[in-house]
């Protein structure tokens, strides 16, 4: 204990953000279906409790992976304030969670603008949560108040008329916010016709109470007195006919909530170029939200022309990471009484697919996909909402990549907990993937499909042609830069010089003890003759084996191969 009984200055460090994104994660995964259930603005989907999570869940892992890359050492406080704004932006899902990302990174601007630092004081924090507030402002074409965008600019008012270090001042932002949340009802109309308060700005009163408890080690409970509780304790017809009340308030005129997409994509482009995408998606939808800078944003907006929003981050730069939602017929946007819920389907399937092309043959399957990019494996969170969005009694998931075994089985771990009987096939690669779901039969029982699935699965082996980014060892020799190597089940076989001749070799070898069925999924800068070369190889050389060869698109890999 300190001498004299004075209590030592709280301090934001790297640790403490490691600690708050944490605690933030834990608060957003207790509170998410109360939250999802009085989602009612700007519309009713009930996922804002989840898009807060997830995005929560990207920042996270991205400050994780800072702390581990560096062991024994430890990030300084800009490195990791960095991190998690860059997790949050690249992670932002839907309205509340883009808006959510845009204030982490002005707190990131703020507190991380002295690159050497390892502290933030009371004031640097207070200064952060005013830059976090204007900076969200900023990005919302449109700001409303009684929405998250009011609670944050709260919180900083109340963080900006407190002396002294970063617990106090943390403790002041969320009680300014737990005030201003409770005003919510009185400022939209919409929320008071619901009798809930606005389901981003209970999100971000949770994220602060987060910061709180890094900050001083104690458990943060909500401090609002409006009665949005008890939506969420009458179920869930109590929150559906909310949600027709609450459309037809005269305040919220059904014109004014009728696209039908809700699109988001992450975008490469300069910030001339970002300023034209905003006038031009505010021209064709709502609930238009832009955040991000330094050449990488994230972009969200309601449409009912998804191609033309995406269409329009084409021109602007290279959008990538696309998501579109369709809010469908029945849902809150439209007026009147809710439809009754669709009812599940008995079984399905939920696979991580790279590339545009596989994402469209795994969905011809009827497989509910989740698309990535080299570098940026999905998160768990990204993996439930997935096998939810599935909306079947039984699933089987195909991680299609042997890196995501832990957080596949934590994804249907959680999902059982939901009551979705969840099965995971440990698929190490789309082909294995393919495999599988070319044996499906969605009406034989649910153990006899996935042990048939498994045993495709299983008798598929893999391999990959890679390009070498940089000279290293491998367990073929040492590779340089710009060599072409064949891994087979992901271990380095072969490197060779010229795509073709290395491919062929691959087949070869892996064809040496047998085969049935060769698929091949070339990727987007392989040209088609690579893979009717192929084909006509194995037809010469390797009697009574088909060949099929499908396009992987952007963000597949160079080549894919599979051996049946």
């Amino acid at each position: 204990m300190p001498l004299g009984g004075e209590q030592v200055p709280q301090n934001l460090d790297a640790v403490a953000v490691r600690a708050w994104c944490g605690l933030a994660l834990d608060a957003l995964g207790g509170a998410r279906e109360e939250i999802d259930a009085i989602n009612v603005y700007p519309v009713a989907d009930g996922d804002t409790g989840t898009n807060l999570y997830l995005t929560v869940e990207s920042a996270s892992q991205a400050i994780d992976a800072v702390f581990t890359g560096l062991e024994p050492t430890r990030p300084t406080l800009a490195e990791a304030v960095r991190a998690m704004a860059h997790g949050a932006l690249i992670g932002a899902r839907g309205n509340s969670g883009t808006i959510l990302s845009q204030l982490l990174r002005g707190m990131a601007q703020v507190l991380g603008a002295d690159r050497e630092t390892d502290h933030a004081d009371g004031r640097a924090l207070a200064l952060a949560l005013r830059r976090a507030a204007d900076a969200a402002y900023q990005a919302v074409a449109h700001p409303v108040e009684g929405t998250v965008l009011t609670v944050a600019s709260a919180a900083a008012d109340a963080a900006s008329g407190v002396g002294g270090d970063c617990g106090l001042v943390a403790r002041a932002a969320y009680d300014g916010a737990c005030r201003a949340l409770d005003e919510t009802p009185e400022q939209l109309a919409v929320l008071g016709r619901a009798g809930v308060v606005d389901a981003g700005g209970r999100g971000l009163v949770a994220v602060l109470g987060a910061l709180v408890g890094a900050l001083s080690g104690e458990t943060v409970l909500l401090k609002t007195a409006s009665p949005y509780a008890r939506t969420t304790a009458s179920g869930g017809h109590a929150r559906v006919q909310a949600v027709a009340d609450a459309v037809e308030c005269e305040d919220l005129p059904v014109d004014a909530a009728a696209p039908a997409f809700e699109v988001i994509y992450l975008l490469e482009a300069d910030d001339k170029a970002v300023a034209r995408l905003r006038t031009r998606l505010d021209g064709l939808g709502d609930s238009l939200v832009v955040v991000g800078g330094d050449g990488l944003w994230n972009v969200h907006v309601h449409v009912d022309d998804a191609g033309a929003a995406v269409e329009a981050g084409v021109e602007a730069g290279r959008p990538h990471r696309i998501r579109i939602t369709h809010f469908g017929v029945g849902d809150a946007h439209t007026a009147g009484a809710a439809q009754p819920p669709r009812e599940r389907a008995q079984r399905g399937i939920v696979a991580v697919v790279p590339g545009e092309g596989l994402a469209g043959l795994y969905a011809e399957a009827g497989a509910t996909t989740v698309p990535t990019r080299p570098g940026e494996p999905p998160a768990s969170g990204e993996l439930v909402e997935a096998i939810r969005r599935a909306h079947a009694r039984e699933v089987v998931l195909l991680p299609n990549d042997a890196e995501l075994r832990h957080t596949a089985a934590a994804a249907a771990e959680q999902a059982r907990t939901e009551g979705v009987r969840v099965a995971l096939i440990p698929t190490r690669s789309a082909v294995q993937g393919i495999a599988a779901l070319a044996v499906h039969e969605p009406d034989r029982r649910f153990d006899e499909d996935v042990v048939a699935m498994t045993s495709a699965a299983g008798a598929t082996r893999y391999a990959e042609l890679a390009v070498a980014e940089r000279q290293s060892w491998t367990m073929a020799g040492i590779c340089q830069a710009g060599d072409v190597l064949g891994l087979i089940d992901g271990d380095v076989a072969l490197i060779g010089d010229d795509t073709t001749r290395t491919a062929r070799s691959v087949l070869d070898r892996m064809l040496a003890a047998g085969g049935e069925m060769v698929t091949l999924v070339l990727g987007e800068d392989v040209p088609d003759s690579l893979g009717e070369e192929l084909e006509k190889h194995v037809r010469e050389a390797h009697l009574a084996v088909d060949t099929v060869v499908y396009r992987g698109g952007r963000q597949s890999a160079l080549l894919l191969i599979g051996v049946e």
